[in-house]
Formats: structure tokens, C-alpha cells, sequence
């Protein structure tokens, strides 16, 4: 039950953050479904490695352990499980091509016939493409879903690569069939509202107003103490987090940078919104939160270099940021 219930936190991880995204650019990008997966590839790469948990103090190099792998792969090559843990790590890492390597390797010793195998290569793929659904992945869902008639990824890509292809009431189906496995209910509505509209029985989204959508609702002036500035590499993420100060999960609206893009003005609106109909332009109050992720991970980690602010949005439309303080 316990891998059950962490699959579909992954799976409300890349429906909350990756569909806005999909719904306006018509893809799924690396770094959104990338940092999602390392949600569960980091503990399990750690666990498989070393038995337990890696001391604060003494950080393992996630590439030492991802090679240590890869050596005792090639000293073991008939190790399913481990070609399709090497394959998640790839992900983490970026490396896309590697990954969609191994899990070919994992797929191949399966004979084919592992539905979560099949939808591990299809994503892979996904992101190997830059986030274009190939009708190659496509058929690799289509064939996991019908090994695996309700796992959940398989059901979710399948479900937008039938949308692809111009199938709706497949998509509604697929979508349906993730509606039945109880997703957590911070998901449902996004299922429900996009099956309704493949069905028919609810009109599409109308356009958001223009005096929202594209309009900044809020401005943040984004900067680093000295420390920050001295400590963070220049690659490292910058989420840049709106939520709502009552009930700040899940956020309002998320975007993100770079540290070397910064100083910088970030303005957010409502295409920034994580979940259909709840809108930046909604709230009267808003907390923004700029967090700097070294490791790439959308959940906070000790030491990561932050700074927040609460502000009234009709008399503050703009708001300064100093990243200066970190999460103990």
C-alpha cells in the first residue's frame, strides 16, 4: 500500500505543477516532471545504495552513488531491478538519454510484459524529446495500460497522449479510470473538470480575463544577501512561490529562475496558476516566498536559502525579496 499511496503523490506532484504548464505550452517540460521524480528517486537511491539514511553532516554525491550503480550493473547486467533504479536516477540527474537506455535494458529482460516498466520508458522518452509526446512513447503507454489496466502513470500519459491524438472519449475514459484508484483530493478536481470536458457535459475553461491573465498581480523584486550570494551556485533553482497565508497548500501559483538571473523583478499573473479556477487575482492577501533550491527539489531541505513576505495585493502590487535567511 505504501508504494500505492507514494505513486500518486507523485502523480498530484505532476498534475498540480506540470498540467497548467502542458494546458498553455502543449508540453511537459524536463525540469518540472524531473523535479517531481526526484521526490521519490533520492530516498530510494540512497536506500539502495547504503541501507539508511545518509547523515545531514555527510552528504552522499547522488553521481557517486548513480556510478556505483552503473558499475555493479555492468558486473551484473541480468539485475532488472537495479537497470530500472539506475533509469530513475537518470531522470534525477537529467540525463535523460541514459535513462530511457536503461530502462530499454529493464524492459527488454521483462520480455515486455511489466506495465510500470513500459510507462518508466515512455516518460523518459517524454523528457528526452524535450517534452514532446512521441507516438512511440504513446504506444508504450497504450501497451503498459493494457498490462496494467490502473496504474496510475501509464493512465495519466495515456491519457494526454489520446487528447494528441484527437481521442477524447479514450482520454475521458483513461482519466476516469485514475478517478476510480480515490486520487487524493487536491487532483480530483483537475481530473473531473478535464473528463467533463472531453465528455462534453461541461463547457472548456473560458479564457481567463485580460485583465488577469498576463497582468501581474504581483511583482517581486528578488535579491541575495552577501552570504547567499557567496554560498549559492549560480545554477541552483529559485522557486518563486505565491500562496495564500491562511492555507498556504497547496500554492497559489508558482514560477521559478535561476540565482544567476538574479537581482530580478519576477512578475506572477494568472497563467502562473497551479490549479484551474483558483487565481492569483483572487486573493487579497498573498505570501510570497522565494526559496533556493540547490539539490532542484520543489519541497523545502535544510539549508536551502529563502526570504518571504506577506503583502496586501491592491496596496502592495509590488514587493522586495532579499533571500537571506535558511530553513533549519
Amino acid at each position: 500500500m505504501i508504494w500505492i499511496a507514494l505513486g500518486f503523490m507523485l502523480l498530484a506532484a505532476t498534475l498540480v505543477v506540470a498540467w497548467p504548464l502542458y494546458r498553455r505550452q502543449r508540453r511537459l517540460t524536463p525540469p518540472l516532471v524531473g523535479a517531481v521524480v526526484t521526490i521519490l528517486v533520492v530516498p530510494a537511491l540512497v536506500y539502495t545504495q547504503i541501507g539508511t539514511p545518509v547523515p545531514p553532516e555527510k552528504p552522499a554525491s547522488i553521481d557517486a552513488m548513480v556510478a556505483s550503480l552503473a558499475t555493479r550493473l555492468g558486473e551484473n547486467p541480468d539485475d532488472v531491478d537495479g537497470w530500472k533504479m539506475l533509469g530513475r536516477s537518470y531522470v534525477q540527474l537529467q540525463r535523460y538519454d541514459e535513462a530511457a537506455r536503461a530502462f530499454r535494458r529493464a524492459v527488454d529482460l521483462e520480455s515486455a510484459a511489466d506495465g510500470q516498466t513500459l510507462a518508466d520508458l515512455g516518460e523518459a522518452m517524454i523528457l528526452g524529446e524535450g517534452g514532446r509526446l512521441t507516438e512511440q512513447a504513446a504506444q508504450l503507454f497504450d501497451n503498459a495500460i493494457a498490462l496494467e489496466p490502473n496504474n496510475p502513470k501509464a493512465l495519466f500519459y495515456g491519457g494526454i497522449a489520446a487528447i494528441e491524438r484527437g481521442n477524447r472519449a479514450l482520454a475521458a475514459d483513461r482519466w476516469d479510470a485514475l478517478l476510480a484508484l480515490s486520487p487524493p483530493p487536491e487532483i480530483q478536481d483537475i481530473l473531473q473538470q478535464r473528463v467533463a470536458e472531453w465528455r462534453g457535459d461541461a463547457p472548456a475553461p473560458a479564457a481567463t480575463p485580460a485583465t488577469a491573465e498576463g497582468r501581474p498581480v504581483v511583482t517581486a523584486n528578488l535579491s541575495l544577501s552577501e552570504q547567499a550570494a557567496a554560498e549559492l551556485a549560480p545554477e541552483a533553482t529559485v522557486f518563486i512561490i505565491a500562496r495564500d497565508p491562511e492555507q498556504p497548500s497547496p500554492p497559489v501559483a508558482v514560477t521559478r529562475r535561476k540565482v544567476s538571473e538574479l537581482p530580478a523583478a519576477v512578475a506572477l499573473d494568472d497563467g502562473d496558476a497551479m490549479i484551474p479556477g483558483r487565481q492569483l487575482s483572487a486573493f487579497a492577501r498573498l505570501e510570497i516566498l522565494a526559496r533556493v533550491s540547490p539539490s532542484g527539489e520543489p519541497t523545502a531541505q535544510a539549508g536551502d536559502w529563502y526570504g518571504d513576505r506577506i503583502v496586501t495585493v491592491a496596496e502592495e502590487p509590488s514587493v522586495d525579496i532579499v533571500i537571506g535567511q535558511q530553513v533549519q
